[in-house]
């Protein structure tokens, strides 16, 4: 068997967004692969529901492909997807399955997501984000095609609060509702200038961000907006029912959160995600429904003590009775149901692994126990795969093996769940994996002759997100296992998925309370005879960087640190990030303004000079999240102090690098930890990467090399 390594990335496909068809005979889903250095093959297979026969691609492997969604009748299916443009706008296909190629039905400048389709499978609602001169030149119909966009405005100027996301600025764009004829076709004798036939029309048409489209009847259509005195500093979020017949609009409900999910119903029921507001990162997300037509709001999770995970929306069953939603839930993901009317408290229906996407269909005269649930997922033994849960059954069916001739000749590793206790009593879950048998580092060793390893500590970014044995950890811990490590990670307090009061735990103290729990499961660990705690090494991304540096310098005991695109200043990172912002006067409770001493000391730089430990830092310049300031600043106080330190930045790149970078950029990332980690161990024979030429050990330096031989 053959020893995981960093550079198996570009093998690896991963599924999403699986979509159950409205029979319930197949799951259309995305698949994804390196496709190169650069770039992915991102494309939608369907597979029989069943397990009856491999998947197969619907997609040409052009372009990167998204959002799959049925029609109601199912004859068709409808993407997203960058074919044919010279950018990376997204525009809408339609893809019919009785053959036949599919159809681009939008071409419009602000790309095409959040696709739904009417009940009636004649319209199809979509975001898109525009300027006001977008929308008076109607490009936000149809691009003219001499239309030649500028890359961004010179000078920029700034008049909002939150102007920029996702590694780029705003620049006056903001999203809008539109809908567009299901049966369009651009460019084609069926439609050939959508801007004058009317296919696509505008729902909004103000500068305002709405969001999230979601259906009632085939001529009522419900979408949010984010609303307040300022909507940038407001956790205020309208739902607006918009008449198509009438064509006007009404707001017909006012909820909080950090975002609204929405699904309604025909009857006009709305489902939608609400948190309190006081201190609202701090809160759980709920799930609710009003009923559009009297007001009435009924909450539906309050009998359990979990939020619902980020970026889930929920769904109606097929009879619009019940409601399933997905929370974390203690290192795995669970499926939910609970009646619609809030009549008993929701029960589980079920809890794989990591789920990265779920749909229900079934009879509309069967409650939950005769549902199908179109799940993917991954575990510890594959990086992810389409699965079908029968309840009446009970039953789940494999429906891929995406990665099956990779992991046959791969030594994939099983972690140990553990459970103790932190310094004061609290109960963590984590987890432990050590290096499969026979394979290690560069020279096939392990362990040494006393069969103990060397140990990496990863920490959770968040804070407020859970890890568990796989999702898109898997790769990087199995590698780093591969590579003679054990591997150690946890779930300490402000994690999700064990509860309110959990989570809560670290209000006004991000540092000390993490740090009590991760180094409660590094001494339990610690205290194995296969582990030696004198090699123990730490790192961690986004949250988890802020608390690889809060550690080293609060403490010597590992003997190097890679702290990943984190937040190392507080008052920094509150000018500079996007809308995450509001962790700090949510979780914090403050503003830099009213305690500037209190969070300088909150924060790693505040402690910049107590650190020894050799810490390489990693961070992407485009990071709109955890912005590169602070690392910059965090790196010149180590370089000032003599520390060991090295600065790796990745161009192109934002704060989703180790999760959606360009491929080299995801490889260089891992082998530049083990690297830095290898020159400090015991265990492995290697210079610090400081004294080695800058290629060596990397797959770009070997690829080099060969070339030139």
């Amino acid at each position: 068997m053959e020893p995981i390594t960093a550079a198996d990335y570009h093998d690896i496909a991963v599924p999403s967004d699986p979509r159950l068809s409205p029979d319930g005979d197949h799951v259309a889903f995305v698949r994804r692969q390196p496709n190169d250095d650069d770039s992915y093959e991102t494309t939608v297979y369907v597979v029989d529901a069943a397990g009856e026969g491999d998947p197969r691609r619907l997609t040409l492997a052009e372009g990167a492909d998204s959002e799959p969604r049925w029609s109601p009748s199912g004859d068709r299916i409808a993407f997203t997807s960058t074919r044919g443009a010279a950018d990376d706008r997204q525009q809408l296909w339609v893809l019919p399955l009785d053959g036949g190629e599919a159809r681009r039905v939008t071409d419009v400048v602000g790309g095409v997501s959040s696709i739904a389709w009417s009940p009636d499978g004649e319209r199809i609602a979509f975001v898109q984000s525009v300027t006001a001169d977008d929308r008076e030149a109607d490009r936000d119909l149809a691009v003219p095609d001499d239309y030649e966009p500028e890359e961004h405005p010179d000078p920029r100027v700034i008049d909002r609060t939150v102007y920029r996301a996702a590694e780029r600025h705003f620049d006056g764009r903001r999203p809008g509702v539109y809908v567009v004829d299901a049966d369009a076709t651009v460019g084609g004798v069926t439609d050939p200038d959508p801007a004058e036939s009317g296919a696509v029309s505008r729902v909004t048409d103000r500068d305002a961000d709405f969001a999230a489209p979601s259906w009632g009847d085939a001529d009522t259509l419900y979408y949010t907006e984010a609303v307040g005195d300022d909507p940038d500093d407001s956790v205020e979020i309208a739902i607006h029912a918009h008449d198509f017949d009438a064509e006007e609009a009404e707001r017909v409900h006012t909820t909080t959160g950090w975002g609204a999910a929405l699904a309604a119903t025909a009857d006009g029921r709305v489902a939608f995600t609400h948190a309190e507001p006081e201190q609202v990162s701090m809160q759980p997300t709920d799930l609710r429904v009003l009923d559009a037509e009297s007001g009435a709001v009924t909450d539906l999770t309050g009998g359990i003590d979990r939020g619902l995970g980020r970026g889930t929306t929920p769904q109606w069953g097929p009879a619009d009775e019940t409601l399933y939603f997905a929370t974390p839930d203690e290192g795995k993901t669970a499926l939910w149901h609970v009646p619609a009317d809030g009549s008993a408290d929701p029960e589980r229906l079920l809890r794989p692994g990591t789920i990265s996407g779920a749909t229900v269909g079934g009879d509309a005269e069967g409650g939950p126990e005769s549902v199908t649930v179109a799940f993917a997922a991954s575990e510890w033994d594959h990086p992810g795969d389409a699965f079908a849960y029968d309840a009446a059954a009970d039953e789940t069916t494999r429906l891929t093996e995406l990665n099956a001739d990779y992991l046959d000749e791969r030594a994939v590793g099983e972690p140990e769940a553990l459970s103790f206790e932190s310094a004061d009593g609290v109960e963590i879950q984590g987890w432990l994996l050590t290096p499969p048998a026979g394979v290690g580092d560069a020279d096939g060793e392990s362990a040494d002759a006393d069969g103990q390893y060397p140990l990496a500590v990863e920490i959770h970014g968040g804070p407020h997100a859970m890890w568990s044995t796989a999702g898109t950890m898997w790769h990087e811990f199995q590698t780093l296992a591969a590579r003679g490590y054990a591997v150690f990670w946890s779930n300490p307090r402000g994690s999700t998925g064990y509860g309110e009061e959990h989570m809560q735990a670290i209000e006004r103290d991000w540092g000390a309370v993490t740090m009590r729990d991760v180094m409660a499961g590094v001494e339990t660990v610690a205290d194995r005879p296969e582990i030696d705690d004198s090699n123990a090494f730490v790192t961690g991304g986004s949250f988890g960087g802020f608390m690889t540096a809060w550690a080293v310098g609060q403490t010597d005991y590992f003997r190097a640190a890679v702290s990943q695109r984190g937040v190392y200043d507080l008052t920094g990172f509150y000018g500079s990030t996007d809308a995450a912002y509001k962790l700090v006067e949510g979780d914090f409770d403050t503003v830099p303004s009213a305690e500037p001493e209190w969070l300088w000391e909150q924060s790693p730089t505040g402690h910049a000079d107590a650190v020894d430990t050799p810490t390489l830092l990693i961070h992407s310049e485009d990071d709109t999240r955890t912005p590169i300031c602070t690392a910059e600043l965090y790196h010149r106080l180590l370089r000032k102090n003599g520390v060991d330190t090295r600065f790796v930045r990745y161009p192109r790149e934002g704060h989703e690098l180790s999760r959606s970078g360009e491929p080299a950029h995801v490889v260089d990332r891992i082998e530049r930890i083990a690297r830095w980690f290898d020159g400090y161990s015991e265990y492995h024979d290697a210079e610090r990467a400081l004294d080695r030429p800058e290629d060596d050990g990397l797959s770009a330096g070997e690829e080099s090399e060969e070339s030139d031989a």
